[in-house]
């Protein structure tokens, strides 16, 4: 872009590239709305006001402009979607910038599977930038498949579209000062360092902060978010797929707070992303629960845009990326054109690009060798075995000791008392590690499902009610490189192959959302299930959620962070 010919284009004195004619423009620094004509040059809106010169103008006949919506925190690889299919979900629904923590993704490749997101990230019509991931791996208390030490992070900075350190899950390291963590927390050097202190309050909460935590996406109640507002920090209002914080926080947004409060998502499926959208649907929500539509905006673009520091947007000014997405109605806030960097992407809630990603990238990370029946054996020695009880509507389980039922010595599933065995199997350096427990409230009566998708190292996860079933449905995954699988008597009954990272799909969204389909279907034929049952499965691995968890090193009681039944 040529500055001299910019300035010219904004005095009239030069054509325009585009003049977009007749807007309403939502000024997210003033919080009002404004007539005028939208002039740009390139990716750079040249100004407002009354412009005729152009080599194309669209007549937007009073259409709402606003800046192109940006996502603050998100985990892409929660869509299933290969990054390219992902811009195609979201960029129709306005969100031109996303930030996101792919610590999914780095704690099975490490920075190979961070390179991959951001070599695709810079070929789409959709701005993506990257927190450096604090926690991989997670917790010691299983196997992953990388570490990324402080100076990896060092190293990722110097990544143009790495923006900040992700996360900080770790809080308990932080308040004991482990080095390793406060180590990363300084290699941020004064870029944004996002946090994760579910519940966290008082002086605990004072010392998380003092170290250089700077924001928040899981509070749950308004009187946390606030004491957490009021001791400095940004307030991410969260709704989701799984966690919606959206109704109990939108009271924490009035015009002396909103400043430092914005909409994220932090993990959207592929269906939901499809059915209700991203950031819009969190607008969309939040104007129908009575927030000012213009406030609404502000929350999900110049909010996000001025915490990040990303000073070219958030705004419909002069001089800033022309990244704009028009709205006929603010009351339904749909999406109607969406321009990239000054070129219209999409139209009607339609992608006007597409992709191709091959099918042979970052494959291959299921490495379990051979998986025989009597490694699942779980032999019993006369006592009572603990048991993750699942709550209803929850992720946090219950933990609990029974006397299991028995057959040839070892413990097996009873899908008549509910109580099934679960195992978790480890896929990335082929260490044989077999994690082996009960959970109990999944309601199969026969069959198994298995997944690749186990938060946060993401090793093989399965339930079943007979032995067989489960070694078929673990080696149908490894088979596939990675997915979904329901099996029952023998048989394949559905599948999601995810062979990228065993976490993502290069499918169409289409196509990944009609293999979601059948999976959740098949597996609701085999009992009485939760409603989104490979999801809850995913989280049955992830040792940082009361009560009980597994991991391919055995049962871990998370609260005194510790493994009770080594595999």
């Amino acid at each position: 872009m040529s500055m001299p010919e910019l300035i010219r284009v904004a005095q009239g004195e030069q054509p325009a590239d585009l003049i977009l004619r007749n807007c309403r423009v939502i000024n997210t620094l003033a919080g009002v709305v404004e007539d005028a004509d939208i002039a740009i040059y390139g990716d750079t809106i040249a100004g407002l006001g009354s412009y005729n010169n152009a080599r194309e103008v669209v007549d937007l006949q009073g259409a709402y402009v606003a800046p192109g919506l940006i996502n603050g925190h998100t985990h892409i690889e929660s869509s299933m979607l290969h990054p390219a299919r992902y811009a195609e979900a979201v960029v129709p629904r306005g969100t031109l910038t996303v930030v996101t923590d792919l610590h999914e993704i780095a704690n099975v490749c490490g920075k190979a599977g961070l390179e991959f997101c951001m070599r695709w990230g810079r070929s789409l019509p959709l701005d993506m930038r990257f927190m450096a991931p604090s926690c991989v791996p997670a917790t010691p208390l299983e196997t992953s498949g990388a570490a990324l030490s402080a100076d990896d992070i060092r190293a990722l900075f110097t990544e143009p579209d790495v923006i900040g350190l992700g996360e900080v899950m770790n809080y308990p390291g932080v308040l004991a000062g482990a080095r390793d963590v406060l180590d990363k927390v300084r290699a941020a050097e004064g870029r944004p360092v996002d946090g994760h202190a579910p519940g966290l309050r008082g002086r605990a909460l004072d010392a998380y902060i003092a170290a250089g935590i700077m924001s928040d996406h899981e509070c749950t109640s308004y009187d946390e978010a606030l004491e957490k507002l009021h001791k400095g920090m940004h307030i991410m209002i969260r709704e989701g797929s799984s966690e919606k914080n959206l109704e109990a926080l939108l009271p924490l947004v009035t015009d002396l707070t909103y400043p430092r409060c914005m909409f994220v998502v932090d993990d959207r499926s592929a269906a939901d992303l499809d059915e209700e959208g991203d950031i819009d649907h969190v607008v969309r929500k939040a104007i129908a629960l009575g927030l000012d539509p213009v406030r609404a905006i502000q929350l999900a673009t110049i909010n996000p845009a001025r915490y990040f520091r990303l000073h070219d947007r958030g705004c419909v000014c002069p001089g800033k990326r022309a990244d704009l997405v028009t709205i006929r109605n603010l009351t339904d806030f749909a999406i109607d054109k969406v321009f990239y960097q000054g070129k219209m992407v999409a139209e009607r809630g339609l992608p006007l690009f597409r992709s191709a990603p091959p099918d042979a990238e970052l494959t291959d990370t299921v490495r379990t060798g051979m998986l025989d029946s009597r490694e699942l054996s779980m032999p019993h020695d006369g006592h009572e075995f603990p048991v993750i009880e699942l709550v209803p509507g929850q992720i946090i389980t219950k933990k609990r000791y029974v006397m299991p039922t028995v057959s040839g010595g070892a413990i097996v599933s009873d899908p008549e008392r509910d109580i099934l065995k679960l195992v978790v199997v480890e896929r990335h350096c082929g260490t044989g590690n077999i994690g082996r427990g009960l959970v109990a409230g999944f309601g199969l009566k026969r069959g198994a499902l298995a997944s690749s998708v186990a938060h946060d190292s993401h090793n093989l996860i399965a339930v079943g009610t007979t032995d067989e079933d489960i070694l078929g449905a673990l080696r149908i995954l490894v088979e596939m490189q990675g997915g979904l699988v329901v099996f029952a008597e023998g048989e394949v009954r559905a599948t999601l192959p995810l062979p990228v990272a065993g976490l993502l799909s290069s499918a169409p969204l289409t196509r990944v959302l009609e293999q979601m389909r059948s999976v959740q279907v098949e597996a609701h034929y085999l009992g009485t299930l939760p409603p989104a049952p490979f999801a809850l499965l995913s989280f049955l691995a992830l040792p940082v959620i009361p009560e009980l968890r597994l991991t391919d090193l055995g049962v871990v009681d998370v609260a005194e962070f510790r493994i009770i039944s080594p595999a």
